[in-house]
């Protein structure tokens, strides 16, 4: 098995690596960000991509973001989750029209290592793995709630701004940070809500309508 490991923790990184070497895995990769793992797995073609939900740069969903493009642009490679947060709403995103093996593990409940590889082969194998409370959670339906729950304060601070009609430039005054802080900052919140580039409509009101949704306003 050729696998690639995405993980801001060297310790927890190195620690991974190490057992999976012990088991006679090839670790192929093993990167401290998000920035470049499709491109890496696109040259390396692992078996597996091993990541967690909030990596570097900005700690939001970055590794849920590129496990989507992995199992999108690169058919026969799997992707395992390993986070310490548990989200069914990340777990959805993930599991959305899969086409291959994933796998959605919490970090706290992984205490077995034979467990654990028997679960990476599972999702090497084209099957899913997902955490017992977040296979429960899933099965009851309980998973869904407003997506603005996904934002981080900053997020919601600057959605809020944007509902009331300031620009980029007026909520970096607002805010007191710069104008490309805020720019990052909507870019997150557009991914978060799952709102699609279009022609044909406002990307901002989009936002701003899930936002009154959220509150009951519309």
């Amino acid at each position: 098995m050729r696998v690639v490991i995405a993980e801001d923790s060297a310790l927890l990184r190195q620690g991974v690596a190490r057992l999976l070497e012990d088991r006679g895995v090839e670790i192929v990769a093993a990167l401290d960000d998000a920035t470049d793992i499709l491109r890496v797995v696109r040259e390396a073609t692992p078996d597996v991509v091993i990541t967690d939900v909030r990596m570097p740069p900005t700690y939001t969903d970055e590794g849920i973001r590129a496990a989507r493009q992995i199992l999108e642009h690169c058919p026969g490679t799997g992707v395992l989750v390993l986070s310490q947060y548990l989200d069914t709403e990340y777990a959805r995103e993930l599991l959305h029209n899969v086409d291959g093996g994933v796998g959605y593990l919490l970090k706290e409940r992984v205490g077995d290592v034979s467990d654990f590889f028997a679960a990476l082969q599972r999702v090497a194998a084209g099957e899913i793995v997902l955490d017992t409370e977040l296979y429960r959670d899933i099965l009851g339906g309980r998973f869904r709630r407003p997506a603005t729950d996904l934002l981080t304060d900053r997020e919601h601070q600057v959605l809020e701004l944007v509902a009331v009609g300031l620009s980029n430039s007026g909520i970096s005054g607002r805010l007191g940070i710069s104008d490309r802080a805020v720019e990052k900052h909507v870019t997150s919140i557009l991914s978060k809500l799952r709102i699609p580039g279009s022609p044909d409509g406002n990307r901002r009101v989009l936002a701003v309508l899930d936002y009154l949704r959220a509150r009951g306003r519309v």
